[in-house]
């Protein structure tokens, strides 16, 4: 296309992210591009500036500038799709009709950014549909976090969950490892969270109630065992799902999750990390439960990854004992 366009977002579009729109409308537009043409104003929806993150609703109108320059140099490479296809197959936890279930990789980053080459959302495109369609995120984890990743096979499956997400019907169970023990050691999280420039860029940071873009947040947390006063094994229950939440939570309370590379530096901390134990991100997705559109309730858990289950070891938890599936999904 040469000049500028606009296009009506349709009913089964309702409540998805812009950047997914385009997305899905304009593959071959990078994602570092379409955030510098969102940034400078040249895409709008309904004649108003917008994000990356906006959500769309259905009749908006959204006005696409001109796309015919050269791709970007740092455009992703071709992929095989036969091997993400079989990656994704092998990492596969539960599958119906409508949605799979992933058992997302520590490491690996679920949407593209800057410099991020190979992510899950790339990678889904060599699952077609029977229409050919991609299927589509629902909600995301961070890069460095593991476990359960709920992607729909069409869109009108992801706008379906993506609202139920947004409800709160869906219940999201987490494991960490925290250097420290909460206390107490149980109990709840409630704060304003906001992004704050630091040395190393910006990043989550409790906040007042007036700051500029603070959002509300919370989290049930309870210690399922410890080792000593030295680490926790803590299960967390986000009730709101904000960037980096549960690790500014733990962070807040003087007990950050093992190996955090935004949120925890061990020379701030006077702190040695033990021989012995996993090296990463300390954070996994364990469980989803969600009612499902035929009116059952999927309910699947995620083992534990390589480095947690090094770790889980060395301190002497034993998962098996303390089991998730033992708590009830209704009280997460």
């Amino acid at each position: 296309m040469s000049g500028v366009s606009q296009k009506t977002i349709s009913d089964d579009e309702d409540g998805m992210r812009l950047d997914r729109w385009f997305n899905v409308h304009f593959p071959q537009l990078g994602f570092g591009r379409l955030q510098k043409l969102i940034r400078t104003g040249q895409v709008r929806v309904d004649k108003g500036r917008v994000k990356t993150s906006s959500r769309v609703q259905a009749g908006q109108v959204v006005r696409v500038p001109p796309m015919d320059a050269a791709p970007e140099a740092n455009a992703e490479p071709r992929v095989n799709k036969r091997e993400d296809a079989r990656f994704l197959r092998d990492i596969i936890l539960y599958e119906d009709d409508e949605l799979f279930v992933f058992n997302k990789p520590h490491g690996l980053a679920v949407q593209g950014g800057s410099g991020t080459k190979r992510h899950i959302d790339g990678m889904l495109k060599s699952l077609p549909n029977a229409k050919g369609e991609a299927p589509r995120l629902v909600h995301r984890l961070d890069r460095d976090t593991s476990g359960c990743l709920l992607v729909a096979k069409t869109r009108a499956v992801a706008s379906h969950f993506g609202a139920v997400f947004r409800s709160r019907s869906a219940r999201k169970i987490y494991w960490a490892l925290t250097v420290g023990v909460p206390s107490p050691q149980q109990g709840n999280i409630s704060c304003f969270l906001g992004k704050q420039l630091t040395r190393d860029g910006e990043q989550m940071a409790v906040v007042d109630k007036g700051y500029r873009g603070a959002q509300h947040s919370m989290s049930h947390y309870s210690v399922t065992d410890n080792a000593g006063q030295e680490f926790a094994w803590v299960t967390l229950k986000p009730v709101t799902g904000r960037t980096h939440q549960l690790r500014v939570h733990m962070m807040n309370l003087g007990t950050p999750i093992l190996d955090d590379p935004r949120y925890y530096e061990m020379e701030n901390w006077n702190w040695v990390k033990p021989e012995g134990l996993g090296n990463g991100l300390h954070l996994h997705a364990r469980r989803l439960a969600i009612p499902l559109r035929n009116g059952k309730r999927l309910d699947i858990s995620a083992p534990l990854p390589p480095h947690m289950q090094k770790s889980f070891k060395m301190l002497g938890f034993d998962a098996k004992r303390y089991d998730v599936q033992n708590i009830d999904p209704e009280d997460a």
